[in-house]
């Protein structure tokens, strides 16, 4: 009895491509959080930092798998119905952005004071110095852990199983159902395709390093 690679194939295609833009859509929103609370909480308005930080605080505390539970199925109670799409989006970029707001701010944090001070000797203003001076030197020192950061995204997709949304878990599990003998193979390929899609996030990564470290 031979693999039916013919019915595995297109249902992993479209698992894969559920997940990719699970996955892209809330990288987008994760990296928009993280660059928001990152910069936020170092703000000189205390306002500002308080609820940079309470959001930090707020979404690395709570478990990813309730929190995605909560915007799909608690949210409608408050007249609040979100597709499945978007309750994943949501759920993965915001606690992943909480996490990411603690490299940008860390990135931020690590360049050295003598750049500020160069920065305004040059008589540059407050947003020149940011974005000229400190988030160019912030943003090469947090390239690798934002990409290792964008794997655990990635990996973090798997969950929106659980809400039936039809990623490459969720393929994979029919296939395990219809196919129970092959189950070992079923998910050896899944795993298989998992690192594929991470070695790629890891050579994407490493191709900006060199990029924006040929200067230094």
């Amino acid at each position: 009895m031979s693999i039916p690679w013919t019915e595995w194939i297109p249902m992993f295609a479209r698992g894969a491509g559920v997940t990719l833009k699970v996955a892209l859509l809330s990288a987008g929103v994760a990296l928009l959080m993280s660059l928001l609370a990152g910069l936020g909480s170092g703000s000189r308005f205390a306002f500002v930092r308080a609820i940079c930080r309470l959001y930090i605080q707020l979404f690395r505390a709570v478990s990813l798998l309730v929190l995605l539970f909560w915007m799909y199925f608690a949210l409608p109670f408050a007249g609040i119905e979100l597709s499945k799409l978007l309750s994943a989006v949501l759920a993965i970029g915001l606690n992943i952005g909480a996490y990411g707001a603690e490299i940008v701010r860390g990135s931020v944090a690590a360049v050295p004071k003598g750049q500020y001070e160069a920065s305004i000797v040059l008589n540059l203003s407050q947003s020149q110095r940011l974005w000229r001076v400190v988030f160019p030197q912030a943003f090469v020192r947090m390239l690798p852990p934002m990409g290792n950061l964008m794997i655990e995204l990635l990996k973090a997709t798997s969950l929106i199983y659980f809400i039936t949304l039809a990623d490459l878990t969720y393929e994979a599990m029919i296939l395990r159902n219809n196919y129970y003998i092959w189950t070992p193979y079923i998910f050896g390929m899944l795993l298989g395709i998992y690192f594929l899609l991470a070695a790629c996030i890891t050579m994407a990564i490493r191709i900006l390093e060199r990029k924006f470290t040929a200067w230094r």
